[in-house]
């Protein structure tokens, strides 16, 4: 059930809506496990192989299958309901975590097999966080309130993987890598429950049959641009990030430098968030996802005219000023593309763009440093991000449902993913 719509609806009016603060803050506990997880197991893995260059091989893999089977896994929840979908993925993805924990901890066992659990692990991480965007396109009717809290729920995902690595830091100081996983499948499961347990999901019901494919003319096409955007969003974060640390050793400041930037990199696009829900759009979602996805791009372009690191700290913010407007947009406009039925994997084909962006800016980075000048680097990744931005321009409206839905529902009744 949605809250009256208002003049200027707030972000306490999300947390108002009913059930909304219990599902949301159960989603929030589950997800935090991909935010503690990734290090955790990285550090089991350096410990039980020995070799850092094997150990990031290892997570790389795992991270592909993450990325490449996330519209399946998204699938299921559409096709057979949050409970049934979630709740399984979540014990298997925890079970595989707690076996790399025991496997970790226990010496003499083989390095293959820690590795080979961290890989089988990547393939079941239930989609929390598309299913709880659907979940707030269910439960608010006035499309400025699902702004609102779209926003709030990306900058919530965006401090979850600041907060993760530092709760890994405080576990490993006193315990074991292998506990910081535990602990991750712990919050991952108990996150999970929650969720699933909640009014605003327990009467979810699949909209499609069970065995029966649904077909949607013009869905792809619907949803190229966001996808597109969220690329070329995703891939500014994972260039800007090697770019920062080359251009720190080159000048010679550290690495403590660096962190400084990326975090200014994180405020930026925090900041940007909340200012985006604030903001009452004159342009629909299509007509401004563009402009908000071309600046991060822009921002990394002109990042390599930096003649210091103040002036390429401005410009990481700068960039992160838009990353969460632009990624809240392409979510947006997903879920108002996507027919009942589809929405939980039209929010996890943004989502696997995003990762796919950043892995791609990441390798091409790596390829690219050090055989031409650092500028050009930044330029060169720069201008691949704003082409991507503006591939999404020529795709026509959507066909999918309207975004302020005729009859307020009291729940979600396609599990929103």
């Amino acid at each position: 059930m949605s809250a009256p719509p208002s003049a200027r609806p707030s972000y306490a009016a999300v947390l108002r809506v009913p059930h909304a603060r219990r599902t949301f803050a159960a989603a929030l506990a589950g997800r935090l496990s991909y935010g503690t997880a990734p290090l955790a197991v990285l550090l089991c893995l350096t410990r039980a192989t020995g070799s850092y260059a094997l150990a990031g091989t290892v997570m790389a893999l795992s991270g592909a299958v993450t990325v490449l089977l996330s519209p399946l896994r998204a699938g299921l929840v559409d096709r057979y309901g949050p409970r049934r979908a979630l709740t399984p993925l979540a014990l298997v993805h925890a079970g595989l975590l707690a076996a790399l924990a025991a496997v970790s901890a226990a010496p003499g066992v083989p390095a293959l097999a820690s590795a080979a659990l961290a890989v089988a692990a990547g393939a079941f991480p239930p989609p929390l966080g598309p299913t709880m965007r659907a979940v707030w396109s269910q439960l608010v009717d006035d499309p400025r309130l699902l702004q609102r809290a779209y926003s709030l729920d990306g900058v919530a995902e965006e401090l979850l993987f600041v907060s993760g690595p530092l709760i890994v830091g405080a576990v490993v100081h006193w315990a074991p890598p292998a506990a910081a996983v535990a602990l991750g499948a712990l919050l991952l499961v108990a996150g999970t429950v929650a969720f699933v347990a909640s009014p605003a999901v327990t009467g979810a019901a699949p909209r499609t049959v069970p065995g029966r494919p649904v077909r949607r003319p013009g869905t792809v096409r619907a949803l190229a641009a966001p996808v597109l955007a969220a690329a070329g969003a995703g891939l500014a974060v994972g260039a800007l990030e090697l770019l920062v640390l080359a251009f720190a050793e080159e000048r010679g400041y550290g690495d403590d430098a660096a962190a400084w930037v990326l975090a200014a990199l994180s405020a930026g696009s925090a900041v940007g968030g909340l200012l985006n829900g604030a903001v009452h759009w004159r342009l629909s979602a299509r007509a401004r996802l563009p402009l908000l996805a071309l600046a991060p791009g822009a921002a990394v372009a002109v990042a390599g005219l930096a003649p210091g690191l103040a002036a390429l700290t401005v410009a990481a913010a700068g960039a992160g000023l838009f990353i969460a407007p632009a990624l809240t947009t392409a979510y947006l406009l997903a879920d108002e593309s996507a027919p009942p039925g589809f929405r939980t994997r039209a929010g996890a084909w943004v989502n696997m763009a995003v990762n796919a962006g950043g892995s791609a800016g990441a390798a091409a980075v790596g390829a690219l440093v050090g055989r031409l000048p650092l500028g050009l680097c930044f330029t060169m990744l720069g201008t691949v991000c704003c082409a991507t931005a503006l591939a999404a321009v020529p795709f026509g409206p959507s066909r999918g449902r309207s975004p302020v839905p005729q009859q307020p529902s009291t729940a979600p009744v396609a599990p929103p993913g």
